[in-house]
């Protein structure tokens, strides 16, 4: 028999009894489901760590839910789990720890990598990056002209960008407001140039956020802000002032103009839609202050320590990450919803994203085979009640299963009138639709003309999970990313494949750099890709003004 931990989730036992269980639960109706079990609204929750979770309204049976619990462990999830907060190697391709966890560890605990407990250095860098985010904060860290700080400008991408972004959005309630924050990530000039559109260079703190500062946009979009700083100051030792590194790549720093005191390491054992806690978050604990970002951290530990040691059964990333396999494996459901009613989460659909897509976006197993199932769906998603009025309509009536992932508080941040319980009635109410739609009789009942009534049913039986936390703070915002991204951990280990490479990333990267010297007027040889690209790059040749040979 085939070890566990190398099984693939089609050749465990579990999987075969889960598609028999799938033919009968797919003929069921959530209305059958809710009226056969009276208090199946309260005993289909868990409430731990500060998250209320409802998933009394997806298509299962107690019956799917103890299958699904035995997939999970004959896929070794419990094995997986504790290798990663053992430090193990669990980045297959890449020989290397996952270790975000490590991040928001508390003093005085040890993960060992290569033989060191990495703690240490985790707090030696949290410490240097309270101390600089203090300066800035208090206008102690001035520039190159004696001015006090006061537009702090993050340039990265992918998750030096939209880890500090979200988290930015997602606090600002916490913010120092006489700050003014802004995030560059995209290679188009546009986005450097409305970033910096009525700033004063004396006044503006740029954050170089690259692990290798080798990455092409960031470190394009990074030199265009060296030129724009220069520009008016004219001395390059006002580089030191105006940019600080995080980074790993100490020469690369210094040829830039930044003093090594001011790079903020992390490591290889970060990736980098993992890394707001890291270094990466350098621009989030500016805005909030170091012991609000500590409290984030916090909050994101425990959520680590619920997944870490709560029975699966009882484990919300677990069963979250469980649904998930249900829909996308059975069901072939290709997409998630995740609605926060809170608007200050809007950026958090497209930081998980990153997170979910580039983690398990995967067609190979770890040892390199092609899957025989499907592996990541899509990520999306609005804030609500914007989304209401936009998509909401074919996840209602649409052809196509979607299921939800709903965020609510139970208070608002900002409390005006009856905005909050609203907002609240609007959640619960899309959740209670989904689920139960409304049938013809109830149409005809509501005297609904006959020749209407067929646009006005709506099926229901569609699936949704209902998050409730008490009100968005920093530890609560630890605890929503640290819940995700242990979801993906989860679905990586029961696909098979590996959630921490993203080799995908890559390819495109690597033509883009073949193709840009292409451009340049000096280019003569014979183009050598295929004949749609050929000719796409002699049409942008000749809006240039350059010769379309070759």
């Amino acid at each position: 028999m085939k070890k566990k931990e190398n099984r693939l989730m089609s050749e465990c036992h579990s999987w075969k009894l889960l598609k028999e269980n799938y033919r009968k639960v797919s003929q069921l109706h959530l209305s059958q489901l809710f009226s056969g079990d009276p208090q199946r609204g309260k005993r289909m929750t868990i409430e731990d760590s500060g998250v209320y979770f409802d998933y009394s309204k997806h298509r299962v049976t107690d019956e799917t839910i103890q299958l699904l619990l035995q997939l999970a462990e004959e896929s070794g999830l419990h094995d997986s789990i504790d290798a990663m907060f053992r430090g193990e190697k669990i980045n297959i391709t890449e020989n290397r720890a996952a270790l975000h966890i490590a991040l928001r560890t508390p003093k005085g605990k040890s993960i060992v990598v290569d033989g060191k407990n990495v703690i240490p250095k985790v707090h030696n860098v949290l410490d240097r990056m309270a101390d600089f985010s203090n300066q800035v904060r208090s206008g102690q860290w001035r520039g190159y002209t004696g001015k006090p700080m006061r537009n702090v400008i993050n340039i990265g991408i992918g998750g030096s960008d939209l880890g500090p972004v979200m988290a930015y959005e997602a606090l600002r309630y916490y913010s120092q407001r006489n700050l003014n924050f802004r995030f560059i990530s995209n290679i188009d000039g546009t986005d450097f140039a409305e970033a910096i559109y009525d700033l004063d260079p004396e006044e503006t703190l740029f954050i170089i956020s690259s692990k290798s500062f080798t990455t092409q946009e960031t470190m394009t979009n990074a030199w265009t802000a060296r030129e724009w700083v220069l520009h008016q100051l004219k001395d390059k030792n006002a580089i030191a002032r105006h940019f600080v590194a995080i980074s790993t790549n100490v020469a690369k720093v210094k040829e830039f103009g930044i003093l090594p005191e001011n790079m903020f390491e992390f490591w290889d054992w970060v990736g980098g839609r993992y890394s707001l806690d890291s270094a990466i978050g350098l621009s989030t604990m500016i805005a909030i202050g170091s012991e609000k970002y500590r409290a984030m951290l916090d909050g994101f530990h425990q959520m680590d320590e619920h997944f870490l040691t709560t029975p699966f059964s009882r484990n919300i990333p677990v069963i979250m990450g469980l649904l998930g396999v249900w829909y996308n494996n059975f069901f072939e459901a290709q997409t998630v919803a995740v609605l926060p009613y809170e608007q200050y989460l809007k950026r958090f659909p497209a930081y998980l994203q990153q997170l979910t897509m580039e983690s398990n976006g995967k067609h190979v197993t770890i040892n390199g085979k092609e899957v025989p199932y499907q592996t990541g769906p899509i990520y999306w998603g609005e804030p609500g009640t914007n989304g209401q009025h936009s998509f909401y309509q074919l996840i209602h009536q649409g052809t196509k299963l979607v299921p939800c992932d709903f965020i609510a508080f139970m208070e608002s941040l900002n409390p005006l009138g009856h905005h909050h319980d609203l907002l609240i009635a609007n959640v619960f109410a899309q959740a209670e639709a989904l689920a139960f739609g409304k049938t013809q009789q109830e149409a005809r009942e509501e005297g609904i003309p006959e020749n209407l009534i067929p646009h006005r049913v709506f099926e229901g039986n569609r699936p949704s999970s209902m998050l409730i936390l008490d009100k968005l703070t920093p530890a609560v915002l630890g605890k929503l990313i640290a819940l995700y991204e242990h979801i993906v951990f989860t679905q990586g280990v029961i696909w098979k494949i590996d959630s921490f490479d993203q080799w995908g990333v890559e390819l495109g990267k690597v033509l883009a750099a073949r193709i840009a010297p292409e451009f340049d007027s000096k280019i003569i040889s014979t183009l050598q890709h295929d004949s749609s690209t050929n000719n796409l790059i002699r049409r942008y040749r000749r809006s240039k003004g350059l010769s379309s040979n070759g």
